[in-house]
């Protein structure tokens, strides 16, 4: 496997009018290792919804090797063996130009818990240094993503 198979983590999230801004950035923050929460900064812009209703789009880009390699290892330890298997099975649907896009739930990441979900998720994309589909699966057999 190469010293550095991700080149950077792309994360967005987004805070809807109903919800408090510092929690939604707390739950992104229990994806992240502890000591480095200080180096992530959040991107933030204002969105208008469907009906008008305001939303606050939050979005950080993470390059750096340490912060990178913890936010990987934690997903890979807490993540329920079945949503690796889901994730597994349903590999090439989360797959796309070298990028592999998971979706974790929020409420959940804000209670501590990494788990996958389709409804108001946190996007994760992980840009790898590699694009050939098998690869890219076997590096997240590699770092732990998939069983």
């Amino acid at each position: 496997m190469p010293k550095n198979p991700i080149a950077y983590v792309e994360i967005r999230v987004f805070a809807h009018a109903t919800e408090d801004e510092n929690k939604v950035i707390k739950a992104v923050q229990n994806l992240l290792p502890e000591d480095h929460l200080d180096e992530v900064t959040f991107r933030k812009t204002n969105l208008k919804g469907h009906h008008g209703n305001p939303i606050l789009l939050l979005q950080t880009r993470i390059k750096k090797k340490e912060i990178l390699n913890g936010l990987i290892e934690k997903i890979s330890k807490n993540l329920s063996e079945i949503d690796k298997e889901v994730l597994k099975r349903e590999f090439d649907r989360h797959l796309e130009k070298g990028s592999v896009f998971l979706r974790f739930d929020k409420q959940a990441a804000f209670e501590g818990e990494i788990k996958t979900c389709s409804a108001d998720p946190i996007h994760v994309r992980l840009k790898f240094r590699k694009e050939r589909g098998k690869e890219i699966f076997q590096i997240c057999k590699e770092i732990g993503l998939l069983p």
